[in-house]
Protein backbone atom coordinates (compact mmCIF):
# COMPACT_ATOMS: atom_id res chain seq x y z
CA UNK A 1 0.00 0.00 0.00
CA UNK A 2 1.73 3.10 -1.21
CA UNK A 3 1.91 5.80 1.65
CA UNK A 4 0.05 9.20 1.24
CA UNK A 5 -0.72 12.38 3.80
CA UNK A 6 -4.54 11.78 3.65
CA UNK A 7 -3.41 8.08 5.37
CA UNK A 8 -1.48 10.07 7.97
CA UNK A 9 -4.44 12.27 8.62
CA UNK A 10 -7.00 9.39 9.04
CA UNK A 11 -4.52 7.74 11.68
CA UNK A 12 -4.26 10.91 13.11
CA UNK A 13 -8.03 11.62 13.89
CA UNK A 14 -7.89 7.76 14.92
CA UNK A 15 -5.70 8.75 17.81
CA UNK A 16 -8.30 11.64 18.73
CA UNK A 17 -11.60 9.80 18.37
CA UNK A 18 -10.17 7.03 20.93
CA UNK A 19 -8.00 9.34 22.89
CA UNK A 20 -11.09 11.94 23.49
CA UNK A 21 -13.42 8.82 23.63
CA UNK A 22 -16.11 9.99 20.90
CA UNK A 23 -16.11 11.96 17.65
CA UNK A 24 -17.04 15.40 19.60
CA UNK A 25 -14.04 15.78 21.88
CA UNK A 26 -11.95 14.55 19.14
CA UNK A 27 -13.27 17.24 17.09
CA UNK A 28 -12.85 19.66 19.62
CA UNK A 29 -9.10 18.64 20.17
CA UNK A 30 -8.61 19.08 16.31
CA UNK A 31 -10.33 22.00 15.49
CA UNK A 32 -12.95 20.16 12.99
CA UNK A 33 -16.64 19.00 13.07
CA UNK A 34 -18.08 16.41 14.34
CA UNK A 35 -18.96 15.18 11.06
CA UNK A 36 -15.59 15.74 9.39
CA UNK A 37 -14.30 13.68 12.12
CA UNK A 38 -16.82 10.85 10.99
CA UNK A 39 -15.84 11.17 7.43
CA UNK A 40 -12.59 10.69 8.18
CA UNK A 41 -13.27 7.60 9.79
CA UNK A 42 -15.15 6.66 7.18
CA UNK A 43 -12.28 7.13 4.66
CA UNK A 44 -9.63 5.50 6.62
CA UNK A 45 -12.04 2.47 7.42
CA UNK A 46 -12.56 2.28 3.27
CA UNK A 47 -8.67 2.38 2.50
CA UNK A 48 -7.82 -0.28 4.89
CA UNK A 49 -11.43 -2.45 3.78
CA UNK A 50 -11.88 -2.80 7.83
CA UNK A 51 -14.44 -1.92 10.37
CA UNK A 52 -12.28 0.75 12.66
CA UNK A 53 -14.76 1.11 15.61
CA UNK A 54 -18.31 -0.20 16.62
CA UNK A 55 -20.33 2.67 17.13
CA UNK A 56 -23.62 3.46 18.93
CA UNK A 57 -25.62 6.64 19.95
CA UNK A 58 -23.92 6.49 23.48
CA UNK A 59 -20.61 4.32 23.06
CA UNK A 60 -17.94 3.95 21.05
CA UNK A 61 -15.08 1.06 20.90
CA UNK A 62 -12.29 -0.72 18.44
CA UNK A 63 -13.10 -3.74 16.53
CA UNK A 64 -10.93 -6.37 16.99
CA UNK A 65 -9.49 -5.33 13.01
CA UNK A 66 -9.49 -2.05 14.91
CA UNK A 67 -7.84 -2.37 17.84
CA UNK A 68 -4.87 -4.78 16.19
CA UNK A 69 -4.27 -1.73 13.43
CA UNK A 70 -4.07 0.82 16.17
CA UNK A 71 -1.65 -0.78 18.58
CA UNK A 72 0.86 -1.18 15.27
CA UNK A 73 0.14 2.82 14.25
CA UNK A 74 -0.27 4.28 17.88
CA UNK A 75 4.03 3.61 18.25
CA UNK A 76 4.35 5.16 15.00
CA UNK A 77 2.59 8.03 15.58
CA UNK A 78 4.40 8.50 19.26
CA UNK A 79 7.82 7.93 17.23
CA UNK A 80 6.56 10.83 14.96
CA UNK A 81 5.61 13.46 18.05
CA UNK A 82 9.49 12.19 19.83
CA UNK A 83 10.73 13.44 16.47
CA UNK A 84 9.20 16.44 16.18
CA UNK A 85 10.47 17.30 19.98
CA UNK A 86 13.92 16.06 19.15
CA UNK A 87 13.90 18.68 16.45
CA UNK A 88 12.75 21.36 18.88
CA UNK A 89 14.75 20.24 21.58
CA UNK A 90 11.75 19.90 23.66
CA UNK A 91 12.98 15.99 24.42
CA UNK A 92 12.78 16.73 28.12
CA UNK A 93 9.47 18.51 28.79
CA UNK A 94 6.94 17.74 30.57
CA UNK A 95 3.41 18.62 29.34
CA UNK A 96 0.37 17.66 27.41
CA UNK A 97 -2.13 15.55 29.25
CA UNK A 98 -1.27 12.16 31.00
CA UNK A 99 -4.39 10.08 31.17
CA UNK A 100 -3.68 7.11 33.99
CA UNK A 101 -5.43 3.88 34.93
CA UNK A 102 -5.48 3.54 38.85
CA UNK A 103 -6.43 1.21 41.11
CA UNK A 104 -8.72 2.90 43.58
CA UNK A 105 -7.36 2.00 46.50
CA UNK A 106 -3.96 3.42 45.82
CA UNK A 107 -5.40 6.48 43.56
CA UNK A 108 -7.39 7.50 47.28
CA UNK A 109 -4.78 6.67 50.14
CA UNK A 110 -1.54 6.63 48.04
CA UNK A 111 -1.23 8.50 45.25
CA UNK A 112 -3.80 11.52 46.21
CA UNK A 113 -1.82 13.08 49.05
CA UNK A 114 0.73 13.97 46.81
CA UNK A 115 -0.93 14.81 43.41
CA UNK A 116 -0.45 18.80 44.16
CA UNK A 117 3.55 18.74 44.13
CA UNK A 118 3.77 16.12 41.65
CA UNK A 119 1.47 18.78 39.33
CA UNK A 120 3.13 22.21 40.80
CA UNK A 121 6.70 20.68 39.38
CA UNK A 122 4.86 20.36 36.39
CA UNK A 123 2.96 23.22 35.38
CA UNK A 124 2.00 22.40 31.43
CA UNK A 125 0.80 19.01 32.21
CA UNK A 126 -3.08 17.67 32.62
CA UNK A 127 -3.44 14.59 34.77
CA UNK A 128 -7.04 12.73 34.09
CA UNK A 129 -6.57 9.13 36.63
CA UNK A 130 -9.30 6.90 35.78
CA UNK A 131 -9.80 4.36 38.81
CA UNK A 132 -11.05 1.31 37.98
CA UNK A 133 -11.19 -1.95 39.33
CA UNK A 134 -10.18 -3.42 36.25
CA UNK A 135 -6.76 -1.95 33.66
CA UNK A 136 -9.15 -2.86 30.79
CA UNK A 137 -7.61 -1.91 27.05
CA UNK A 138 -4.84 0.45 27.47
CA UNK A 139 -4.46 1.22 23.95
CA UNK A 140 -8.78 1.24 23.55
CA UNK A 141 -8.92 3.53 26.32
CA UNK A 142 -6.39 6.19 25.57
CA UNK A 143 -4.63 5.61 28.84
CA UNK A 144 -1.06 6.19 28.80
CA UNK A 145 -0.29 3.74 31.42
CA UNK A 146 -1.67 2.05 34.95
CA UNK A 147 -0.82 1.50 38.19
CA UNK A 148 -2.44 -1.73 38.97
CA UNK A 149 -1.85 -4.42 42.41
CA UNK A 150 -1.43 -7.70 41.81
CA UNK A 151 0.87 -10.38 39.18
CA UNK A 152 -0.27 -8.67 35.71
CA UNK A 153 -1.13 -11.14 32.52
CA UNK A 154 1.71 -11.43 29.98
CA UNK A 155 1.14 -9.64 27.38
CA UNK A 156 2.49 -7.06 24.81
CA UNK A 157 2.54 -4.42 27.51
CA UNK A 158 5.67 -3.96 30.01
CA UNK A 159 5.06 -4.13 33.39
CA UNK A 160 7.42 -2.65 35.93
CA UNK A 161 7.06 -3.86 39.91
CA UNK A 162 7.25 -0.82 42.01
CA UNK A 163 6.94 -3.11 45.17
CA UNK A 164 6.03 -5.87 46.99
CA UNK A 165 3.87 -4.45 50.20
CA UNK A 166 2.53 -6.51 53.07
CA UNK A 167 -0.67 -8.44 53.56
CA UNK A 168 -1.22 -7.55 57.38
CA UNK A 169 -4.36 -9.19 59.36
CA UNK A 170 -5.74 -5.96 61.08
CA UNK A 171 -8.49 -5.19 63.73
CA UNK A 172 -9.50 -2.14 65.93
CA UNK A 173 -9.00 -2.04 69.57
CA UNK A 174 -12.96 -1.89 69.53
CA UNK A 175 -13.12 -5.46 68.07
CA UNK A 176 -10.60 -6.69 70.42
CA UNK A 177 -12.18 -5.31 73.44
CA UNK A 178 -15.40 -6.90 72.65
CA UNK A 179 -14.05 -10.29 71.02
CA UNK A 180 -10.49 -11.14 71.98
CA UNK A 181 -7.16 -11.29 70.24
CA UNK A 182 -6.51 -14.08 68.23
CA UNK A 183 -3.08 -15.79 69.46
CA UNK A 184 -2.04 -18.00 66.43
CA UNK A 185 -3.31 -18.03 62.96
CA UNK A 186 -5.65 -20.75 63.24
CA UNK A 187 -7.46 -18.86 65.91
CA UNK A 188 -9.26 -16.67 63.14
CA UNK A 189 -11.24 -19.30 62.28
CA UNK A 190 -13.81 -18.51 65.34
CA UNK A 191 -13.46 -14.92 64.38
CA UNK A 192 -15.41 -12.48 62.69
CA UNK A 193 -13.54 -11.58 59.18
CA UNK A 194 -14.24 -9.60 56.98
CA UNK A 195 -14.42 -10.61 53.59
CA UNK A 196 -13.14 -8.48 50.38
CA UNK A 197 -14.18 -10.58 47.11
CA UNK A 198 -11.49 -10.67 43.94
CA UNK A 199 -13.30 -8.42 41.36
CA UNK A 200 -11.42 -10.69 39.13
CA UNK A 201 -12.94 -14.49 40.06
CA UNK A 202 -16.12 -13.18 42.11
CA UNK A 203 -14.71 -15.34 45.21
CA UNK A 204 -13.88 -14.07 48.55
CA UNK A 205 -10.00 -13.92 48.71
CA UNK A 206 -8.72 -16.89 50.57
CA UNK A 207 -6.72 -16.23 53.69
CA UNK A 208 -3.25 -17.37 55.09
CA UNK A 209 -0.49 -15.89 56.94
CA UNK A 210 3.38 -16.59 56.24
CA UNK A 211 6.21 -16.63 58.33
CA UNK A 212 9.88 -17.73 56.44
CA UNK A 213 8.80 -20.54 54.39
CA UNK A 214 6.04 -21.66 56.27
CA UNK A 215 2.56 -20.72 54.95
CA UNK A 216 -1.00 -21.59 57.16
CA UNK A 217 -4.12 -21.21 54.79
CA UNK A 218 -7.02 -20.43 57.16
CA UNK A 219 -10.63 -20.63 56.47
CA UNK A 220 -12.13 -17.86 58.19
CA UNK A 221 -15.97 -16.85 58.12
CA UNK A 222 -18.17 -13.27 57.99
CA UNK A 223 -21.20 -11.90 57.43
CA UNK A 224 -19.54 -8.95 55.94
CA UNK A 225 -19.16 -9.38 52.38
CA UNK A 226 -17.51 -6.07 50.31
CA UNK A 227 -15.86 -5.08 46.95
CA UNK A 228 -14.39 -1.94 48.26
CA UNK A 229 -10.91 -1.90 50.17
CA UNK A 230 -12.44 1.74 51.28
CA UNK A 231 -15.59 0.45 52.72
CA UNK A 232 -13.79 -3.20 54.24
CA UNK A 233 -11.40 -0.67 56.22
CA UNK A 234 -13.74 1.96 57.39
CA UNK A 235 -15.68 -1.18 58.61
CA UNK A 236 -12.52 -2.59 60.13
CA UNK A 237 -11.64 0.59 61.50
CA UNK A 238 -15.39 0.85 63.00
CA UNK A 239 -14.49 -2.47 65.09
CA UNK A 240 -16.93 -4.81 62.80
CA UNK A 241 -14.46 -7.45 62.37
CA UNK A 242 -10.50 -8.52 61.58
CA UNK A 243 -9.42 -7.60 57.94
CA UNK A 244 -6.42 -8.42 55.82
CA UNK A 245 -5.24 -4.89 54.38
CA UNK A 246 -1.98 -3.92 52.58
CA UNK A 247 0.78 -2.59 54.58
CA UNK A 248 1.16 0.96 52.08
CA UNK A 249 -1.44 3.36 52.99
CA UNK A 250 -2.52 2.06 56.80
CA UNK A 251 1.25 2.98 58.72
CA UNK A 252 -0.43 6.12 59.84
CA UNK A 253 -3.45 4.05 61.04
CA UNK A 254 -1.37 1.66 62.70
CA UNK A 255 0.88 4.76 64.27
CA UNK A 256 -1.92 5.86 66.03
CA UNK A 257 -3.33 2.97 67.39
CA UNK A 258 -6.12 2.96 65.28
CA UNK A 259 -5.87 -0.73 63.89
CA UNK A 260 -3.74 -2.97 65.09
CA UNK A 261 -1.27 -5.92 63.64
CA UNK A 262 -2.68 -9.23 65.45
CA UNK A 263 0.58 -11.02 64.07
CA UNK A 264 3.60 -8.62 63.48
CA UNK A 265 5.61 -12.27 63.59
CA UNK A 266 3.97 -13.25 60.41
CA UNK A 267 5.51 -10.42 58.10
CA UNK A 268 6.00 -12.93 54.83
CA UNK A 269 3.07 -12.52 52.57
CA UNK A 270 2.94 -9.65 50.37
CA UNK A 271 1.30 -7.78 47.47
CA UNK A 272 3.33 -6.24 44.25
CA UNK A 273 2.41 -3.16 42.71
CA UNK A 274 2.93 -2.14 39.18
CA UNK A 275 3.38 0.17 36.47
CA UNK A 276 2.25 -0.53 33.33
CA UNK A 277 2.35 0.57 29.86
CA UNK A 278 2.43 -0.13 26.29
CA UNK A 279 5.28 -1.51 24.00
CA UNK A 280 6.34 1.13 22.80
CA UNK A 281 10.60 1.51 22.12
CA UNK A 282 10.49 5.47 24.06
CA UNK A 283 8.33 6.64 27.02
CA UNK A 284 7.23 9.95 26.65
CA UNK A 285 8.52 12.62 29.12
CA UNK A 286 5.42 13.09 30.87
CA UNK A 287 5.48 9.41 31.37
CA UNK A 288 8.65 9.11 33.03
CA UNK A 289 8.23 11.94 35.16
CA UNK A 290 4.83 9.95 36.20
CA UNK A 291 6.84 6.41 37.09
CA UNK A 292 9.36 8.73 38.83
CA UNK A 293 6.81 9.95 40.92
CA UNK A 294 5.33 6.88 42.03
CA UNK A 295 8.67 5.42 42.52
CA UNK A 296 9.71 8.22 45.11
CA UNK A 297 5.91 8.21 47.46
CA UNK A 298 6.37 4.42 47.62
CA UNK A 299 10.24 4.18 48.27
Amino acid sequence: MAFDGRLLSGVSVLAAVIEGGSFVAAAEALGLSASGVSRSIARLEERLAIRLLDRTTRSLRLTDEGRSFYERVAPLLDGIGEAAELASGNTVAVRGKLRVNVDPYFSRLVLAPHLPKFLSSHPDLTLELITSDDIGDLVADGADLAVRFGPQPVSSQIAVRLLATRILTVAAPSYIARCGRPVVPQDLADHECIQFRDPVTKRPFEWELHQGRTIVPVTTRGRLVVRDVGTMLGACLAGAGIAQVLALGVQDLLAQGRLVDLFPDWPGETFPLYVVHTSRRHQSAKVRAFIAFCTDITG
